[in-house]
């Protein structure tokens, strides 16, 4: 049996109709996530000179951790260094939205909160954010997924996911690990 060529040109149209109906049905996905659900990819571009890192207001030591901002948001900054993250560990509340500010002076690392979907490099010179909110409690690890060295298979941290009742800012709005 022969097949015409109007029988390949009416092939060839469905295909690429049903081709044009898959783009548009993931693209009118993307647009609806974007505006609708405020899922958009991460657009934080602030960057930081590394060499101050520790002169700089937001990222000096007695700031780093989990602090309660004075408009009630909820921030944890945190420095990763070879081969440490500081502090080593930080409490959040769990089903409150936190937000993630990470920097580095020297390499470039990454982070990865077991059991959610933080997930995200940390390059010299830029501030890394993540907006997030934990739902379960427990104490999560979070390794540094990007090979750093020698010593960056003991890089890690602890995220300390406690209930809402249980997360007890102290008088300048700090909360830490016991």
């Amino acid at each position: 049996m022969a097949v015409s060529e109007s029988d390949i040109l009416r092939s060839e149209v469905r295909w690429a109709m049903i081709v044009g109906v898959a783009v548009a049905v993931i693209f009118a996905a993307v647009i609806y996530t974007g505006i609708e659900l405020h899922v958009n990819p991460p657009s934080n571009i602030e960057t930081i000179d590394p060499k101050a890192l520790h002169l700089s207001n937001e990222f000096t030591e007695s700031n780093l951790g989990t602090r309660v901002e004075p408009e009630g948001r909820i921030t944890t900054r945190i420095v990763a260094t070879q081969f440490a993250f500081d502090p080593p560990c930080v409490v959040v509340p769990a089903n409150e939205p936190v937000t993630l500010r990470l920097t580095t002076p020297d390499v470039i690392h990454g982070i990865l909160v077991t059991g959610t979907n933080v997930n995200t490099m940390i390059v010299p010179g830029y501030v890394a954010q993540v907006h997030t909110v934990f739902t379960k409690t427990g104490d999560l690890l979070m390794p540094c997924h990007e090979y750093c060295g020698l010593g960056h298979s003991q890089m890690w941290a602890t995220v300390r996911v406690v209930p809402r009742e249980s997360f007890r800012p102290d008088a300048e709005g700090r909360v830490a690990c016991d």
